[in-house]
């Protein structure tokens, strides 16, 4: 049986009646448990249901009926969920509600909160201050106090060497950390992320630091409707600002690569970069184990996968697990039945019945209301000899539009993100 065209999906409200009834009705999560990092862990008798009453169950989740690939037989992680990034369907799921340690995943958050706040162009001096309370073991880009930095160069340190010094600076910049952390706190809840509890803005293992795959998933597709998030998290390689020094009694400051972190994008020994992936993020702690939410598109579909802490302790497997659930998900999608759906935001959802929707859809034109929520667009590789298409085809994600959450129709940016080589 051919697969269903999606034309029809792409010009109708992401939240139907009976899906704001889930996700309205859904109750709070409740104050974050300790996690724990046991081997033998299971997962809670009793979840959230946001998206759907099966993705509050324990364990697998999928419908398989005729035609329906079967799922790869070998993955070990405690929670994965795989979503079409444009419809919000849940293809598949494990444990999606499963509250765990988020590892530096949260930064999809942290930048969906924050980077909207700061022009790329603005220059900010780093003082002792702004790096205070780092965690011991950080995974650092290597800013230095006394240089001044552009919040452009800030987050490709966020985004490609997961910097947790580039975190607290733009922490220092929004008012702190505490503030930082109440404020992703409340972008939380207004995605409807109610598992996640923010205790530091970086990621770092905390007593009581939790998130889920379904929340992850949540946060990436509301940041990949921004163009600069798109572009960072797109990015395989930049020059970095190094440290001033004295030449021939002239201050020079030279750079120095980064490389992205995301196997998927940049490739290692043992993983090739996958076709037509074009970010997001990764983590790695104590705690969390290997986390990772990523987006890819082939053919014009476009997916969304997060994976939890594989048990398998092999190089990489996190990224393995999450390219066999990609290759199961484009071969099932128009042909699985979901079992669940991404929520849209609360402000979203409680003004989608509004009549004037009809209206709202047409003024969409070819960019969002607020200039900063677009789809994502079709992309090349650029330096580093990967030369594979990457990112999205356009269409990608939800826009709010006239205080309606649409699914956006399909069209080109002019803007194409492009994995660059080098800092502008």
């Amino acid at each position: 049986m051919p697969a269903p065209k999606k034309t029809g999906k792409r010009s109708l409200l992401l939240a139907s009646a009976t899906l704001l009834s889930l996700s309205l009705t859904a109750p709070a999560a409740l104050a974050a448990p300790r996690p724990s990092t046991s081997p033998s862990a299971t997962p809670p008798a009793h979840m959230s249901t946001v998206g759907g009453a099966r993705l509050g169950q324990s364990g697998t989740q999928v419908n398989l009926g005729s035609g329906v690939p079967v799922l790869p037989k070998d993955l070990t992680a405690r929670s994965w969920i795989v979503a079409d990034a444009e419809s919000g369907e849940v293809l598949a799921a494990h444990n999606p509600h499963w509250r765990l340690p988020p590892a530096s995943t949260l930064k999809m958050l942290f930048a969906d909160t924050v980077l909207p706040r700061f022009p790329k162009s603005t220059k900010h001096k780093v003082v002792p201050s702004d790096m205070a309370g780092i965690g011991a073991g950080s995974s650092m880009v290597g800013i230095k106090e006394d240089e001044t930095y552009t919040v452009h160069d800030l987050w490709l340190g966020v985004f490609l060497r997961s910097g947790n010094d580039a975190v607290h600076v733009l922490s220092a910049m929004n008012g702190g950390v505490e503030q930082t952390v109440k404020d992703m706190q409340a972008h939380a809840e207004e995605l409807q992320a109610l598992d996640t509890h923010v205790v530091s803005p970086d990621g770092y293992d905390a007593k009581g630091q939790v998130s889920s795959a379904y929340d992850l998933t949540l946060f990436a597709r509301s940041g990949l409707q921004k163009k600069d998030f798109r572009e960072y998290c797109s990015t395989v390689r930049a020059a970095f600002p190094g440290g001033t020094t004295k030449k021939k009694g002239k201050s020079v400051r030279g750079t120095f690569e980064i490389q992205n972190t995301n196997r998927l994008l940049s490739g290692d020994s043992d993983v090739p970069v996958y076709q037509g992936i074009a970010g997001v993020k990764n983590g790695n702690t104590t705690n969390a184990g290997a986390t990772f939410t990523g987006v890819a598109e082939r053919d014009g579909r476009v997916l969304l996968v997060t994976v939890m802490k594989p048990e398998k302790n092999e190089h990489n497997e996190v990224y393995k697990e999450t390219a066999k659930l990609f290759d199961w998900g484009f071969k099932a999608a128009g042909k699985v039945t979901p079992v669940g759906e991404l929520a849209a935001p609360k402000s979203a959802a409680q003004s989608s019945a509004r009549p004037s929707v009809t209206a709202a859809a047409g003024k969409t034109g070819g960019s969002g209301s607020n200039g900063s929520s677009k789809p994502v667009v079709s992309a090349s590789a650029g330096g580093g000899g990967i030369g594979i298409a990457l990112a999205i085809t356009g269409g990608l994600l939800a826009l709010l539009a006239g205080g309606v959450f649409l699914v956006n129709r399909r069209w080109p940016l002019p803007d194409l993100v492009r994995r660059r080589s080098s800092r502008p």
